[in-house]
């Protein structure tokens, strides 16, 4: 049985490469938190691709490559368990598909569904969904769901994890400089879920002129914010019980029932 689980997010750079300086500083900082889990952004390596509303094969490719080479980084952390996102084919469009990356070896979680289509993030373009659904997974022996950016502000999915006693809801993302709406789509997730909820976010401008807003957070069972990632601080951390999220799927309103 999971007792205690420590749990890092955080808030790194548009356009990341393992390659690249800020890398190095990056993962000083994750292996001197020491999580036992890391929760990235959403398709944290390489350019942000739907900066533009038409889809681009070879962009496509790019993106798949720098993620292959980001998994090598990934693995180089050596944790126990990282939870992130990376491109796969979905047909003649791409599918963001949530995995974990547990003990050296790779599975994949969730595909994401909800795609906004705006200035910015046409990712409606560029991704596409199927019916895989919104399943509970285990990680570490933890009964984890995973929310993809924009799926966060669908509050029915958190409250059915919480159904299905999810101690953890993880949200990678990939949104804006205004991280208020963020927070009370976590905060929410958390109440009627019961869960911890843990999210972390790109930051900067990409090369289309897109500005992420960084912005990690976390929140206990019951909507209680734990702390938010900044650029001096872009790694935090948050010890999980199990038995909080437990107690909580308890109490109101996780205990109402749904209607039949």
């Amino acid at each position: 049985m999971v007792t205690s689980l420590r749990i890092a997010f955080v808030e790194w750079p548009e356009g990341l490469s393992t390659n690249d300086a800020p890398w190095v500083k990056l993962k000083d900082s994750v292996t001197a938190a020491r999580p036992d889990i890391l929760v990235t952004n959403e398709l944290p390596f390489g350019p942000w691709l739907a900066d533009t509303p038409v889809f681009s094969e070879a962009e496509a490719h790019l993106s798949l490559r720098a993620h292959e080479k980001g998994l090598e980084g990934l693995i180089d952390l050596d944790l126990p368990a990282i939870v992130s996102s990376r491109p796969v084919w979905n047909g003649k469009r791409l599918a963001n598909e949530a995995f974990v990356l547990e003990s050296g070896v790779v599975r994949a979680l969730h595909r994401k569904q909800y795609f906004p289509n705006e200035p910015g993030w046409f990712e409606s373009e560029w991704y596409a969904g199927d019916d895989s659904g919104f399943g509970v997974a285990e990680v570490l022996g933890l009964k984890i769901g995973v929310l993809v950016c924009t799926e966060a502000m669908f509050n029915e999915h958190a409250r059915a994890f919480g159904k299905r006693q999810a101690s953890l809801l993880v949200i990678p993302r990939a949104s804006g400089t205004n991280v208020e709406p963020w927070k009370i789509a976590g905060a929410m997730a958390s109440l009627v879920s019961g869960a911890y909820v843990v999210s972390s976010n790109r930051i900067g401008l990409s090369k289309g002129g897109t500005q992420f807003g960084g912005g990690g957070f976390a929140y206990a069972p019951q909507g209680r914010l734990l702390a938010v990632t900044t650029p001096a601080n872009p790694v935090r951390t948050l010890e999980l019980d199990p038995e909080e999220a437990t107690s909580a799927q308890r109490t109101y309103p996780c205990y109402v029932p749904e209607l039949e």
